[in-house]
């Protein structure tokens, strides 16, 4: 009967390694999917911001290769030579003492305004919930970059 219960203790000590093996093979995945879901939210938020300032004049996104379809190439498009052409827009300035939330656009300030409401933490889910918006996963991470750019300049405790 010994030898049944030690064969037992190496079998269930085999699998428990496995399963840290695994479990540590999870988080580096989920570090991988973090990584890789904030890089799509900022080129989303950079295409929006891009579409904006031309007016919707950019060519439509080519499908993935390998979706059935070949992929055209896009043409470049010529530069425009214009006395007034923007560089870069800043929608969230940094933090400076006295500064209100009405500084800031308006999906921003929603946000400030719900997370200030509610007084505690809150996840991106909730807050998209309170704001009347879908949860879904493109507007969660869209809102998750505009949370962590509130924090990156130190406007996420501003009062409202």
């Amino acid at each position: 009967m010994g030898s049944l219960l030690d064969e037992l203790a190496r079998r269930e000590a085999g699998v428990r390694q496995r399963i840290e093996e695994i479990r540590e093979q999870i988080a580096g995945l989920e570090s991988r999917l973090e990584a890789e879901e904030d890089r799509l939210s900022r080129l989303l938020i950079t295409r929006e911001t891009v579409e904006e300032i031309l007016g919707g004049a950019v060519p439509p996104v080519p499908a993935p290769a390998g979706e059935g379809r070949p992929v055209e190439p896009v043409e470049p498009v010529e530069p425009v030579d214009a006395p007034s052409l923007v560089r870069g827009v800043v929608t969230v300035p940094p933090w400076r003492p006295g500064m209100s939330a009405q500084v800031l656009p308006q999906a921003y300030r929603d946000a400030v305004e719900i997370m200030a409401d509610a007084g505690g933490a809150m996840r991106a889910g909730q807050i998209l919930a309170a704001m009347g918006v879908a949860d879904e996963a493109a507007k969660r991470e869209g809102l998750r970059a505009k949370l962590k750019r509130l924090v990156e300049r130190g406007l996420s405790l501003i009062h409202t």
